[in-house]
């Protein structure tokens, strides 16, 4: 009797470790892919690769434009605060 229950608790040890194992390959998947979207985008990966000045500008705008958002939550922020 001691064996069958010994055994169960080793299946339900190996079902959970399972059970974390998916779910954190799953959650660095979706995180790994987010920021690797975002480097792309931030990059100008869109624009092609030969134009330096469009590349260039896509980079500059889109870090201030990140820049903007970042000072509008902060200021918005600072509004519901008080």
């Amino acid at each position: 009797m001691e064996s069958e229950h010994r055994r169960t608790d080793e299946e339900r040890r190996r079902e959970s470790q399972d059970i974390l194992d998916r779910a954190q390959s799953e959650s660095g998947t979706v995180l790994s892919s987010a920021m690797a979207r975002a480097a792309r985008h931030f990059g100008a990966a869109d624009a092609p690769a030969e134009d330096r000045v469009e590349v260039w500008g896509k980079r500059i705008a889109r870090a201030l434009a990140l820049l903007f958002v970042l000072y509008l939550l902060g200021d918005l922020t600072g509004a519901f605060g008080r």
